[in-house]
């Protein structure tokens, strides 16, 4: 079993013929994801990447049965791309575009809210399934296939902790990067239940940052539900309160939401909290009494 994309998936690329969407498609089909083609409206027709493009995301659905799409759109376009797969019947779509609006991303949770599809992002690395798929932007080599999932706000941290939960002798199954804008689609307490629920899945590691309520929740759910231990670091220890750092969503307003307020729910809820990125690897070694 897999979270969310395995070898069987059939992948779309929107914005396929675009700089961003060709340059990771091709690496998306380097590490052995079945991307079965992509969509670039007024270029239906071409081949690109040796694969077919198409004018519209439903017609891709209809000539490849694809049940996943990424989307490289720009920001103002986004909006329209992510409402257009839903419609298309796409069980997952992984929106990699940073900046999309804030208002438009309203518009699009509440359009989907009710279609049988999970958006991953906006402003996410995406969603890799060690040694099966990779959608997203993620360096694939660092991903080795084992036991341990991994859910992330941050892109560069998640392929830290994947790094060094590898080095344990531990392994990934799946790595999510929810995304870091202020409106998204997968939660933290989202990501966390799907891994929870995953067989292959013996470990989770859940990076969060300041700003929001998403890491309580999850946390809290962890508390009431959770089956595996949970391995938790929280990054912008010393972010000021009102200053927005690194994501549009990581901004203090209030006590609740500073990294050591959510450290402090994390551990009350059970959480292996570890106070700097450089040892979630050997927290989560400790517990599996592996050496690292």
């Amino acid at each position: 079993m897999s979270v969310l994309v395995n070898k069987d998936s059939k992948i779309i690329v929107q914005g396929f013929t675009g700089k961003e969407g060709t340059y990771h498609a091709e690496q998306m089909i380097a590490f052995g994801t079945q991307v079965v083609g992509g969509v670039t409206p007024g270029k239906g027709g071409q081949i690109h990447l040796g694969l077919p493009v198409f004018n519209t995301v439903s017609e891709a659905v209809k000539a490849t049965g694809a049940n996943v799409s990424i989307l490289f759109v720009p920001p103002r376009f986004a909006a329209d791309g992510l409402m257009e797969a839903a419609d298309a019947g796409i069980e997952v779509i992984v929106a990699i575009t940073e900046g999309i609006p804030v208002s438009d991303m309203i518009k699009v949770k509440h359009y989907i809210s009710n279609k049988p599809c999970r958006l991953i992002g906006p402003n996410c690395p995406g969603v890799i399934t060690a040694g099966e798929a990779k959608v997203g932007i993620m360096p694939g080599f660092v991903f080795k296939k084992g036991s341990i999932g991994i859910i992330s706000k941050s892109g560069t941290l998640t392929y830290e902790a994947a790094d060094q939960i590898v080095k344990a002798g531990l392994g990934i199954t799946t790595a999510i990067g929810i995304g870091g804008d202020p409106i998204i689609g997968t939660t933290t307490k989202d990501a966390v239940e799907l891994l929870m629920n995953d067989p292959e899945t013996k470990g989770i590691v859940m990076i969060g940052e300041i700003g929001g309520q998403l890491e309580a929740e999850a946390a809290l759910w962890v508390k009431a539900h959770g089956t595996k231990p949970v391995v938790g670091f929280i990054a912008g220890e010393t972010a000021p309160a009102g200053r927005t750092m690194g994501h549009a969503g990581a901004i203090v307003g209030g006590t609740e939401d500073t990294a050591q307020a959510k450290k402090a729910i994390m551990r009350e809820c059970g959480i292996h909290v570890v106070d700097s990125p450089a040892h979630i690897g050997s927290r989560m070694a400790e517990i599996f009494q592996v050496t690292a």
